[in-house]
């Protein structure tokens, strides 16, 4: 689980895509990531992407 800081000063509870952690594909602090954000709950996502 991330906390990911959005551009408009929102945080974000994230966690990794199973395809990104099938891969092992490490994330660190810093990292920009692509996330899919869910329309019912907007406190939670999922990281689909590891931007660098």
């Amino acid at each position: 689980m991330f906390k990911v800081k959005l551009d408009s000063d929102h945080e974000v509870l994230a966690h990794i895509s199973g395809k990104m952690r099938k891969r092992f594909i490490r994330l660190v602090i810093g990292d920009r990531v692509k996330m899919e954000m869910s329309p019912y709950d907007t406190t939670k996502a999922r990281i689909t992407f590891r931007l660098g």
